[in-house]
């Protein structure tokens, strides 16, 4: 459950800021392209030496749709979508 609470905090707070262009230190402003600009970074890290059957894809379209679309009231919801 710790988990889960964390992930909703950091998912919420991601989803204010791209709504609100926070200012981001050292990076200029968390609005929409800052949020993709950064997703890429992270995800060209991650994916490199990465196992074929990891979800990494997966996991970014979970998150771009819980920061970039509606605010969900649960992650947990649009994420058993991609479990089933």
């Amino acid at each position: 459950m710790e988990d889960a609470a964390t992930a909703e905090i950091s998912r919420s707070q991601l989803w204010q800021w791209v709504r609100h262009e926070t200012p981001i230190a050292d990076d200029g402003t968390m609005s929409v392209q800052g949020y993709k600009d950064t997703r890429e970074r992270v995800l060209a890290r991650l994916g490199a030496g990465a196992s074929p059957d990891t979800r990494w894809d997966d996991a970014a379209a979970l998150l771009d749709l819980l920061v970039l679309g509606d605010y969900e009231d649960f992650l947990t919801i649009p994420g058993y979508r991609l479990l089933q």
